[in-house]
């Protein structure tokens, strides 16, 4: 199983915009960095290997990242443990606090791609209910289990802190 990511960030500013300027020059050398590190699979981009412009949200200024490898503590170590971790250290230069959780985890199968809607979904699960199977983060990890269900389904087992209703 490997495990997905998806980060989100409303920018501050245009992604032209001068003030976007360090950000977005480094965009693709932070990329090849993510595509050499030791645990990458997969990550999201278009016919030129950009991602900034894909929008899986109606507001153009949030962008987003969405990645596939294999572990965790691969992801973890690409995201805190090279130059990345500069960027992320940067991260209020660029875009604007979001005020909900950014970043969602999800197991996956090892021939499986995920797509937007699916980013979204699970980000808008963690952002409703808190880490579960289904959408997780760094600090609340679970252990694989390709069978987790969105809280409110039929068969979804872990509600964590978080009730349904009352």
């Amino acid at each position: 199983m490997h495990i997905a990511q998806i980060n989100v960030g409303r920018l501050l500013a245009p992604i032209d915009d001068p003030r976007i300027a360090d950000f977005r020059n480094n965009l693709e050398s932070i990329n090849a960095l993510a595509e050499t590190s030791p645990g990458f699979v997969w990550r999201l981009k278009d016919d030129g290997g950009n991602a900034t412009t894909l929008r899986a949200f109606e507001d153009p200024t949030i962008l987003l990242n969405m990645s596939v490898w294999e572990s965790p503590e691969a992801l973890y170590a690409f995201t805190y443990n090279t130059m990345h971790r500069r960027f992320v250290q940067r991260r209020k230069e660029w875009f604007e606090l979001f005020g909900l959780p950014y970043l969602a985890l999800w197991w996956i199968a090892d021939d499986h791609t995920p797509a937007m809607p699916e980013g979204r979904e699970r980000l808008e699960h963690l952002q409703r209910f808190g880490p579960t199977a289904y959408a997780f983060n760094f600090k609340k990890l679970f252990p694989p289990a390709l069978d987790a269900k969105p809280l409110g389904e039929p068969g979804a087992t872990d509600r964590g802190p978080y009730r349904l209703c009352g």
